[in-house]
């Protein structure tokens, strides 16, 4: 039994005990109650229900069925507890591939040629085409990128947290800069300059699979980083470059006007090239920022449930690049059960996650969705995590 039991492990991915992996996140705590009360609440669950694709095109299994993410341990350094974010470069580390073996060489690498890219694509094509057979299992490969250092990022350096998070970030600029859906600054350019060089060694040299399909957050820093990586790249006709924008991939959506996305026609004037999801509103309908409304941990987890359902049941390539945020990766990364890595302006951290079809929960949780968040009418003395903005005595703190 024991040795059965290590054969399932081994085809379905994991090669390390299962005291090794990471434990699940139950749907039920993502999931909005059908009986939930209060407009944040239902506000909340009926925007979701407009990004939930009404027909699973390419894994009709999935249809009313829960999905279960784990990222899979033991192939990427990032996987790694010992591995410290904050110095971890990609650009260093062969974007964290680890060098190992696999089940698939023997047959594969014969001859030892293949290179770490090609033996790792070999293995996930291998349990893909073997744990499909009972089609409740997919894996997929998430690659996902940072936008480089936008005006935003500028401004909270130059002026400090507290002030930035109490005042600064409520504005739309200082009249010098603008951080209402920023653009990126020099330094963030040359960070996207910097993948685009390191992508087309990784593809013309490493055998790195091409990308099969790309995803971008709406924000304009994400987009001109998508662009600067991927645009100019010699990419094969069958792999090209043909993004498309998700709303649901977006930052933590705080009262900060750099989270508050441009409309769909601003968009469509600076990324031509780029398509956009069915459903995709002309205006921004989820940024609360001038109710005084930010979204909490919870409403951020339970949309990125949604937007990973969509991706996994309606995509069925393997091979994904996603554009998007610190927060927005964090949050994601918590739902594909992950362990924590931040990650500086620019940076990469790819994931290989499974993805299986359970019963769906029992029982939901309600999950309130937007929080107020009080500000200060002038810049805050400081401010206190738990406590929040600690205004001058002469400036009281704005109502949320």
């Amino acid at each position: 039994m024991p040795a059965r039991r290590h054969l399932l492990l081994l085809t379905c991915g994991y090669l390390y005990s299962s005291v090794a992996l990471a434990s699940s996140i139950d749907a039920d705590q993502l999931i909005p109650s059908a009986d939930a009360t209060g407009e944040m609440k239902i506000a909340h669950l009926q925007t979701l229900l407009a990004f939930t694709p009404a027909v699973l095109g390419n894994w009709p299994e999935a249809e009313g069925k829960a999905i279960k993410y784990s990222s899979i341990p033991g192939y990427f350094l990032q996987d790694d507890p010992t591995t410290d974010p904050s110095k971890f470069d990609y650009a260093e580390h062969n974007f964290g591939l680890i060098e190992r073996s696999y089940p698939t060489d023997q047959s594969f690498n014969r001859d030892g040629s293949k290179t770490e890219w090609q033996r790792f694509a070999r293995w996930v094509t291998y349990l893909n085409n073997n744990c499909r057979k009972n089609s409740s299992v997919r894996y997929k490969v998430l690659v996902m990128g940072r936008h480089g250092q936008g005006y935003h990022n500028a401004a909270e350096s130059y002026y400090g947290t507290p002030a930035w998070n109490c005042y600064w970030a409520e504005l739309d600029g200082n009249g010098t800069s603008v951080w209402a859906d920023p653009k990126l600054t020099p330094q963030g350019a040359s960070e996207a300059a910097k993948a685009n060089a390191y992508y087309k060694t990784r593809f013309e040299e490493h055998g790195m699979p091409y990308f099969e399909s790309y995803y971008s957050s709406p924000l304009t820093r994400c987009i001109q980083t998508a662009q600067g990586t991927f645009a100019n790249l010699s990419l094969p006709a069958a792999h090209p470059f043909t993004p498309v924008i998700k709303e649901l991939f977006r930052e933590s959506i705080s009262i900060h006007t750099c989270d508050h996305r441009s409309n769909k026609t601003y968009i469509r004037s600076i990324a031509p090239q780029f398509t956009f999801e069915d459903g995709f509103t002309e205006e921004d309908e989820l940024w609360r920022g001038k109710q005084g409304q930010g979204e909490t941990s919870d409403g951020q987890k339970s949309r990125n449930k949604v937007v990973l359902d969509d991706v996994f049941t309606n995509d069925g390539n393997t091979w994904i690049s996603i554009s998007s945020h610190s927060g927005e990766i964090a949050s994601l990364l918590s739902v594909l059960n992950h362990r924590k890595f931040s990650l500086q302006t620019g940076q990469i951290i790819p994931v290989l996650v499974k993805a299986e079809i359970v019963d769906p929960p029992t029982t939901t949780l309600s999950i309130v969705s937007y929080t107020p968040e009080a500000t200060c009418n002038s810049p805050p003395i400081t401010s206190i995590s738990g406590q929040g903005c600690i205004c001058t005595t002469s400036a009281t703190p704005t109502p949320p």
